[in-house]
């Protein structure tokens, strides 16, 4: 044996050992569809966040404004369409309308009966809109990273909606309860409070001042009766949630179950000059535009603090979660839901494992029955190539899915398919009455085009589907661009060496091929 075929087949059976591996000391993840678990599509209200834009926008365009000289009588947020802004001063209404062209080049401005209309271009209404999915995808996906679910499928369906796919999840009621709350963080200057939405508003007869909301408290209990408070708080928030840097789940003094919170640098600054103002006042601890606690504040406070409320300990747990990972850009509402039991992702198992060793089997018996001794090597890299896959898709961390499967069993006769093509070239070779070693030589090289070829233009294929697949059609996709790496590998490297080897005696010659 020469020792440069020598060398291949270490190689070769070093390739395999650590193939064996990776297989041996970790599973592959399932999918959903094979192992069960919970599908949910969700709705993201972009109009919520588009209209909060226009709000930020209307302010801006008036603290701009009146930095100019120009005083602003009103300014209307109508739905999601535009902001109308009154004049005080009607004959500036041209210079306000360059202020803002010039300041604020995402919009456009028109001028109707007095007032300035201003709407967002069309291309920041896309940017927008594109950012908020991009945004609740990837809180969400932290969110599931959080809460522990192995192998998350989260992609956007259309322009609005989000489909997410938990495999193996047991607790389907906590998983929704996580992944459908905003968690929007804010803490707020408490300026009034009081036991109804009534009685604020008749201390205020002249009407609530502009900088100001009513925000309803959480459910308390005190001597046997159950009673909320309402308090009037400031529109614009000391920190929020971007503030955040950490929190955790904990008990607070009374031993109940309590969230210990962590501001950045940047967060911290700024809570700790308000703090400092706030001395004997109350701050609100708002989460998604509740109240959940409002307390005193006795010193100044930087960079940790504590939201307490009536949680459980698994409450307090998931309140964690969603406020590391982030709050949601909008609010969500949960379209569709479906729980998959594991039952029938074993039945699909079963199914398909059977297909996949009768088409291993079959196309072994055509193999053997067309080319002999070559054929026998052609199985051998087959399984090889097999073990290759398996391998890589253990590395790869790549779930398998049920079009997974679909995918491998396809790859059998891909696989083989490049096997043909080497050795009908070979046989043509023969047939020009070349020997069998420059007939194999010369049958690779020639084969070499047609297969790189063809793989090639199944692998852009499987990119594409891929990229724009959701996440059944990914796991199709990806065991499929795998099988292909690994089944030209084999035909050309793996086939050949064993070629070498079996093929090298004359005994062997007549059936060969």
């Amino acid at each position: 044996m020469k020792k440069e075929l020598q060398l291949k087949l270490i190689l070769v059976f070093a390739i395999i050992a650590v193939c064996l591996y990776f297989i041996f000391s970790k599973p592959v993840k399932l999918g959903l569809d094979l192992q069960g678990g919970m599908s949910i599509v969700l709705q993201v209200d972009i109009d919520h966040v588009i209209k909060r834009q226009y709000q930020q926008l209307a302010e801006d365009i008036e603290k701009k404004l009146k930095e100019s000289g120009i005083d602003v009588l009103s300014s209307d947020i109508r739905g999601i369409e535009y902001v109308e802004i009154v004049l005080l001063d009607p004959t500036k209404i041209d210079k306000a309308r360059n202020i803002i062209e010039d300041n604020f080049p995402h919009v456009n401005v028109d001028i109707k009966d007095n007032s300035i209309i201003v709407k967002f271009a069309d291309w920041e209404l896309k940017r927008l809109k594109n950012l908020i999915m991009q945004q609740a995808v990837e809180t969400l996906r932290n969110r599931i990273d959080e809460f522990g679910t192995l192998s998350p499928n989260i992609a956007r369906m259309g322009e609005r909606r989000i489909l997410v796919e938990l495999p193996g999840v047991v607790d389907p009621e906590r998983a929704k309860a996580i992944i459908g709350r905003t968690a929007q963080l804010e803490l707020r200057e408490v300026v009034d409070v009081a036991l109804s939405k009534e009685e604020l508003l008749k201390r205020y007869p002249e009407g609530l001042p502009k900088d100001v909301e009513i925000l309803e408290g959480i459910e308390k209990e005190a001597d046997g009766k159950k009673f909320k408070e309402y308090y009037l708080v400031k529109k614009v928030p000391i920190v929020t949630g971007a503030d955040l840097k950490d929190a955790r789940a904990t008990v607070d003094q009374a031993g109940n179950p309590a969230v210990n919170f962590e501001l950045t640098s940047k967060g911290a600054e700024k809570f700790g000059e308000a703090t400092a103002k706030l001395i004997g006042k109350r701050i609100a601890i708002v989460l998604d535009n509740k109240v959940i606690s409002a307390p005193v504040v006795r010193s100044r406070i930087s960079a940790t603090g504590q939201i307490t409320g009536n949680f459980t300990t698994e409450e307090a747990n998931d309140l964690a979660v969603v406020l590391r990972a982030g709050a949601l850009p909008a609010p969500v509402e949960i379209l569709e839901e479906r729980v998959i039991g594991p039952t029938l992702g074993k039945d699909s198992i079963q199914k398909t494992l059977k297909a996949g060793i009768a088409a291993l089997i079959l196309v072994g018996i055509f193999m053997l029955w067309r080319y002999m001794v070559a054929g026998f090597i052609s199985i051998f890299a087959l399984l090889i190539n097999g073990i290759l896959l398996w391998a890589a898709m253990v590395i790869l961390d790549v779930t398998l899915t049920l079009p997974g499967i679909a995918g491998i069993i396809l790859n059998i006769g891909m696989a083989v398919d490049a096997n043909v093509i080497i050795f009908e070239r070979i046989r043509e070779e023969l047939r020009n009455g070349k020997t069998l070693r420059v007939s194999i030589d010369e049958g690779f090289r020639r084969a070499w085009d047609a297969i790189f070829d063809a793989q090639i233009t199944t692998l852009i294929a499987a990119f594409v589907l891929f990229q724009f697949g959701t996440g059944p059609l990914k796991g199709f996709a990806a065991t499929l661009s795998i099988g292909t790496v690994t089944s030209i590998f084999t035909a050309l490297f793996i086939t050949k060496i064993f070629l070498d080897l079996i093929l090298g005696g004359r005994k062997y010659l007549k059936y060969a091929f």
